[in-house]
Parts: structure tokens; sequence; C-alpha cells
């Protein structure tokens, strides 16, 4: 009777994370393991160098996937732009900035970050016609409406 781990040895890879220790091969119990440069552990993608730009890039990806499954709720005349702001911040935001308390971010992560915000709220308010022509609203229009519906659905009176 045998009691114990079992290791699956085609399953079983290891990760190196440090620079000071030399492991070539791993060997357990006769059998060489294969060293990944990444992997998966708990919804997050760890890699050797320690870098959360993979991490960031799978996230918006996500959070792109997630935009597109509810576009036909984001682009109906009939939803309010209140509550598709509602929905980006409960749904799709949450999916984008999962386990972020951790990241340690550089400027151009943050700026990834804002240019992928930018386009959801964009889809949601909506092009501008002015003097005939069409136009996208720029970062100060965007940042002024999100403040106007935070405030007009925060201060309504309840019953």
């Amino acid at each position: 009777m045998e009691v114990g781990l079992t290791i699956n040895e085609k399953k079983t890879k290891y990760l190196k994370c440090t620079k000071d220790i030399k492991i070539e091969n791993l060997n357990i119990i006769s059998s060489y393991t294969e060293q990944v440069k990444q992997c998966k552990y708990l919804g997050s993608i760890i890699n050797d160098t320690n870098s959360i730009a993979e991490e960031v890039k799978e996230r918006i990806a996500l959070g792109i996937k997630a935009y597109y499954a509810n576009l036909k709720f984001f682009k109906s005349r009939f939803v309010t732009k209140g509550s598709k702001l509602k929905l980006y911040r409960t749904v799709i935001r949450p999916i984008v900035t999962y386990e972020s308390e951790t990241w340690v971010l550089k400027e151009n992560i943050i700026q990834k970050l804002l240019v992928f915000e930018r386009k959801i709220l964009r889809g949601i308010f909506k092009p501008m016609k002015e003097n005939q022509t069409w136009r996208i609203k720029n970062n100060e229009e965007l940042d002024k409406l999100i403040k106007h519906e935070i405030q007009s659905t925060t201060s309504k009176p309840r019953d």
C-alpha cells in the first residue's frame, strides 16, 4: 500500500523566479521536469521576470471580450448612459482589475489601462456632431460626462 504524493510526470513543470540559483534540469525520481518561462496560478500569470505586462495584456483582452459579449446592451438606444456606466463599473472593470492590488504599475501599463477605459467610455458616450462634422469626445469631455453621470445617479432622492 502506497501512501503519499503521486506526481504526474507529464503535467509537472517548474518555474524559476530567481537569477541566483542555477538549475539546468530538475530530476525528480529519475524523470526530468521541464522548466517554463511562465505559468498560470490562481488565475494570474506568473513569469520568470516577475513582470506584469502579460497579465495586464490578458486582463485587457478579457475586458474586451466582456464588452463585446454585452455589445447589444451598450449599443441599445433604450438603455440610459447611466445604466451602461454601471454595467461597465460592475462587470467589465472588475474583470480587468482582478488582483490589481498586487501590481506594480509602470507608466506604459497605466497608459494601456487608460486607453482601454477610454475606448469603452467613448463607446458609451458616442461621437458628437459639431459644425456639421462628427468627432469623438476628448479625455476632458469624457471626464466631465462621467462626473455628471455619477452625480446624477447618486443625487436622485429615494422613496
